[in-house]
């Protein structure tokens, strides 16, 4: 049995990635969510759901204990809430980790939508680079996925980059990047060490083309 910790599990991404583990009977998953109201109620039989914050140092170290893989999509001070994490696995002796993170924390998104995208988040990003940073200095098996602005369209469609490369493509679905988190569930050695940008096939453009 894997065991499968997903914070920030009623993050978009992360609902999907639960629907798609949902009938495996090899994977045991449990769900942090901040705010229980946003619960579906029919979660699934093999996730049981915590309440609470990944800040509470207690908490997440009791929940980490005896995981196998850790998956966290948080957003706001992510470089903090990366170091709670790191610090609960290096007390619990947990060392897989994906990380959902942002495009352009390396400025490596190129031409105009690189300038679009700068201008858009660039006063944003300084966190998420930080909890990279962090992240890949930590000594953990991790997963970095840098993912491209995120759409609700119902397909598995996604190409990477990897760390030192130009970023690809402007956009990308939410179950995408979901299709390719529980693909590294699923076969760990996935993207092991991997720092890796997300998107959608043949969507370069001076911007997304949804906005």
């Amino acid at each position: 049995m894997k065991k499968i910790l997903v914070l920030g599990a009623n993050g978009q991404i992360a609902r999907w990635v639960v629907q798609m583990l949902a009938d495996r009977e090899d994977i045991a998953m449990t769900l942090l969510v901040r705010n229980p109201e946003k619960l579906s109620g029919i979660e699934p039989k093999n996730a049981q759901v915590v309440v609470g914050d990944v800040l509470d140092k207690k908490l997440l170290r009791h929940i980490m204990s005896g995981q196998d893989v850790v998956y966290a999509n948080l957003a706001g001070e992510v470089d903090i809430q990366a170091q709670r994490i790191l610090d609960a696995m290096a007390a619990t002796g947990v060392q897989r980790l994906i990380f959902v993170n942002s495009l352009g924390i390396y400025d490596e998104v190129p031409g105009k939508f690189g300038e679009w995208n700068r201008a858009e988040i660039g006063a944003y990003i300084g966190p998420y680079r930080k909890a990279a940073d962090l992240i890949e200095a930590s000594g953990v098996d991790y997963t970095i996925l840098r993912a491209a602005w995120l759409t609700d369209q119902d397909e598995v469609d996604y190409e990477t980059t990897g760390r030192h490369e130009p970023f690809k493509g402007t956009e990308v679905s939410r179950k995408s990047v979901a299709g390719l988190i529980a693909e590294i569930i699923e076969s760990e050695q996935l993207h092991s060490q991997a720092n890796i940008g997300v998107n959608k096939p043949n969507t370069d453009g001076d911007k997304p083309a949804f906005l």
